[in-house]
């Protein structure tokens, strides 16, 4: 990475920073006098976009979206590929209102844990792993029944790019149970912003929609085989965007999430 590169790195971080602690210390005062969607959109989608432009603007990575036609009027599941932190700014500032799987400890952290614990998450106690599923259904199902778009990441965990991690069958069990479809999408969010290290590279990410998937019936076979059939189209649209290794191997997910 260039010397202006690593100045611009660091500046985008010290902005990024700065105003998480003054919106969220904002919130605080202003959100609990709203009603959930415009919460929402006041907490989480703002700061979402702004932490996307900074990117962009900053540190040069800008994006591309195909398959917008696939969205829904309706919220569904959304089961995304996770590389990096990128995908869940901007897909939390794409939908709203949107609900996604966090790890419990997050709402500890002051002010911005407060924050977002107003924004209805599935938090989750990951050391547990059964528990959390059984959270996922029954959270899940009621924040689909509100009218909010529930984000899953089913690897489980950021896996770097050229790798995809085995799909956990929660978000598939989610949307066969609550009669909805899934929502795939693939992108190379962490061939510019990776997993691990600070560096930000320039250039364009790719995102692609793809088309909703429903489940074949009912049960475990049918969840079983949305699940499948998700994870082949992610798998076959990374390849296509140059995200993945025509070798790689599927690792086990992090079942909780």
């Amino acid at each position: 990475m260039s010397t202006v590169q690593s100045i611009r790195t660091v500046l985008f971080y010290l902005l990024l920073s700065a105003s998480a602690c003054f919106w969220c210390i904002l919130s605080m005062f202003v959100a609990p006098f709203l009603p959930f969607r415009a919460r929402y959109r006041f907490v989480n989608q703002t700061w979402c976009r702004c932490a996307v432009w900074l990117a962009k603007v900053v540190v040069g990575i800008r994006y591309e979206v195909k398959g917008l036609e696939h969205i829904p009027q309706q919220p569904c599941v959304i089961l995304a590929k996770h590389q990096s932190t990128w995908e869940t700014f901007f897909l939390s500032a794409l939908f709203e209102p949107l609900s996604q799987v966090v790890k419990r400890e997050l709402l500890r952290v002051p002010f911005f844990g407060w924050a977002m614990a107003m924004l209805s998450p599935i938090a989750i106690d990951r050391s547990n792993p059964k528990a959390a599923l059984k959270q996922l259904a029954k959270q899940g199902h009621e924040r689909l029944q509100q009218g909010a778009w529930v984000l899953i990441f089913p690897e489980g965990t950021r896996i770097p790019t050229g790798h995809i991690g085995k799909f956990s069958r929660g978000g598939a069990a989610l949307a066969v149970n609550a009669g909805l479809p899934v929502l795939p999408v693939a992108h190379n969010a962490g061939e510019f912003w990776p997993k691990e290290g600070w560096s930000k590279t320039p250039g364009t990410i790719q995102v692609v929609f793809g088309p909703l998937m429903y489940a074949e019936g009912s049960g475990p076979r049918a969840i079983a085989e949305l699940n499948d059939r998700a994870f082949a189209w992610v798998a076959q649209t990374q390849r296509e965007i140059g995200a993945l290794s025509a070798d790689a191997t599927p690792s086990e997910p992090v079942e909780s999430a």
